[in-house]
């Protein structure tokens, strides 16, 4: 029985995204699975996995905000950033105070061009960065613009060896480590980021998240369909439209319909019983243009 919708995984530290999708395919027999936005080995959070047709929905389910808990550790820099690798630098961090460190994240705020870190999963050349920088060949990535909506302090030890606690909101492709080593710098000691996990994806929340092992489970039990959230559930934000049922055929076959509303891009598509057909585009005329079809049942007949 093909599976399509989305799944709110929790992802443990010491797993790859990859893995994760792996499993998930094993567990659920799913011939198409994805994740929407790839956490480090070291981190954990909430990772959603898209599963069957749902995978079509990649670039728009993924296009939202997200939030983690961060541990930043102040003192130490490494190659990597967080704490898988080398360290480069060690300085006492004594000398930063909790205003200092709060004045510091407020310059994090705000709208930057961020480049990938050396040790990432960003291609260049067709080769992910990592790959280059295990090789002992440094490559620098492209930066691309990112929003960081917020970094709260949550706690602060100071010391030599200093440490906080923040919660950050951002933009999707935000490297946390970036901003971690970014407050190092400001604060004339260096810092990597040693703890992450990521609270939220849009409207996937870590309180909600299943572990690889409950997944399992409730595939084994065959209740696996139950815990799949719907194939439009996380495009929530985007506007909707309603077809009759000889729009809604044709709309699935690929034809342009008329819409009867100004240019929208893109648009949550239902049928007759509120069946999620697929995201659209409403171009010249009011005219709907079919984008992304994912009903392939019979929307009606008459």
């Amino acid at each position: 029985m093909q599976v399509d919708g989305f799944l709110n995984v929790l992802k443990a530290p010491g797993m790859t995204s990859h893995d994760v999708v792996a499993q998930i395919r094993h567990s659920s027999g799913a011939a198409r699975a994805g994740h929407l936005g790839t956490l480090d080995p070291a981190a954990s959070g909430v990772l959603p996995i898209c599963l069957g047709r749902a995978t079509r929905l990649f670039r728009f389910a993924g296009g939202i905000d997200k939030a983690y808990r961060a541990e930043i550790e102040f003192g130490t820099r490494t190659d990597t950033m967080d704490a898988e690798g080398r360290v480069v630098a060690r300085a006492d961090s004594s000398g930063l105070t909790e205003e200092r460190l709060r004045s510091i994240l407020e310059g994090l705020v705000g709208e930057s061009e961020q480049a990938p870190p050396a040790f990432s999963a960003a291609k260049v050349g067709g080769r992910r960065l990592h790959e280059h920088a295990r090789a002992g060949v440094i490559v620098k990535g492209r930066p691309k613009r990112v929003m960081v909506s917020s970094v709260t302090l949550v706690e602060f030890v100071p010391g030599p060896s200093a440490h906080a606690l923040v919660d950050v909101v951002c933009s999707p492709g935000t490297y946390v480590r970036v901003l971690a080593d970014d407050a190092g710098r400001a604060a004339g000691c260096g810092a990597y980021l040693s703890f992450l996990v990521r609270t939220r994806v849009g409207r996937f929340e870590l309180s909600d998240a299943l572990t690889l092992e409950e997944v399992a489970e409730a595939a084994s039990n065959h209740e696996l369909p139950a815990r799949v959230l719907p194939s439009d559930w996380p495009l929530t934000d985007l506007p909707e439209l309603s077809l009759e049922p000889p729009a809604a055929r044709a709309f699935v076959r690929g034809s342009r319909v008329l819409a009867g509303t100004g240019p929208a891009w893109p648009i949550r598509v239902y049928g007759p019983e509120r069946l999620f057909l697929g995201l659209g585009e409403v171009v010249e005329k009011g005219k709907l243009q079919p984008r992304v079809v994912l009903s392939e049942e019979s929307v009606g007949t008459q």
